[in-house]
């Protein structure tokens, strides 16, 4: 969690929203529950916080620290905006809606709709990983839909993990968090700063290397990893230096289909090559030879 004392504290009035508090937050962002002073509807607000380059000023508004600093905060500010009124656009039953996009304080803050649930970090703990077949496709080819969606926009959504995946009080999940989204074209070789999960981030993502739709399939992979040994993957990095991975296929096959642990194996590899190319690719391998809709979840997952 981010420095406490640089949010804006509870009350604080918002182009119309009030904030109720600071829920969240990374390298570059606070994030808080707030409600629609209008509505009454509860939301979430992001704000664009970069807190290595800005402080707060009394009265909420924000300048960066250095003039090296500067232009990198501008940079950062503008880049922020451009996609965050792109994913407004975005629909989908599986992607956190973005409802509104503003500029105030001298930064930029979006909002979305506040979802009840849990996230995936819940399930793995209350189940110590473990958990079932079934249960994972519930959960993962609906995702896999919403980051279909994303990346026919070429949006990368770059910060998949347990904790961006929530699940409904219905099953139903929801990809959350975009504040690591980039938009770049699939090949490209991208080089700006970029916010990334140690044991989830691919080595292209450290590397500067070649990003495209393969990027998030490898973070869904360790995602899904994670959800059945229990155990935080190991690093992309260090993959690099020497990789002690377990093909899953080796060491879980009791419990699991070959064929749902051969295409996490696939999606797991070091080198973007040989990974699924897309979202279909490796949901049309998770799903090999089953009916899906059998593996829908129970109306409730929480008891």
């Amino acid at each position: 969690m981010p420095d406490r004392e640089q949010a804006l504290s509870r009350g604080y009035i918002l182009d119309g929203y009030r904030i109720e508090r600071l829920i969240g937050g990374g390298g570059f962002s606070f994030v808080y529950l707030a409600y629609h002073i209008r509505t009454k509807v509860k939301v979430v607000i992001k704000e664009y916080f970069p807190h290595e380059l800005v402080r707060r000023m009394p009265g909420g508004r924000i300048y960066p620290v250095s003039e090296d600093g500067k232009s990198s905060f501008q940079a950062g500010l503008k880049r922020f905006f451009a996609e965050g009124m792109a994913l407004s656009k975005l629909k989908h039953p599986n992607i956190v809606n973005v409802s509104n996009f503003f500029r105030a304080n001298d930064t930029v803050f979006m909002v979305m709709d506040f979802e009840q649930g849990r996230d995936l970090r819940w399930f793995i703990k209350r189940s110590r990983g473990r958990l079932s077949e079934k249960f994972l496709l519930s959960v993962f080819p609906p995702v896999l839909g919403g980051l279909k969606e994303l990346h026919t926009y070429d949006f990368l959504h770059l910060d998949i993990k347990p904790a961006n995946i929530l699940l409904r009080a219905s099953g139903t999940p929801l990809l959350l968090d975009f504040g690591a989204v980039q938009q770049i074209k699939p090949g490209t070789r991208y080089k700006g700063v970029q916010t990334l999960t140690h044991g989830f981030a691919p080595p292209e993502q450290y590397e500067s290397g070649i990003m495209g739709p393969w990027s998030d399939i490898y973070s869904l992979s360790m995602t899904m990893r994670f959800c059945i040994t229990g155990k935080a993957p190991i690093p992309s990095t260090e993959r690099l230096q020497r990789d002690n991975l377990v093909p899953l296929c080796k060491s879980h096959s009791r419990k699991y289909s070959k064929e749902l642990l051969q295409a996490i194996d696939w999606a797991s590899e070091l080198d973007h090559e040989r990974r699924p190319p897309n979202a279909d690719a490796f949901l049309d391998a998770l799903t090999s030879g089953r009916n899906t809709a059998e593996a829908e979840p129970p109306r409730r997952w929480f008891g």
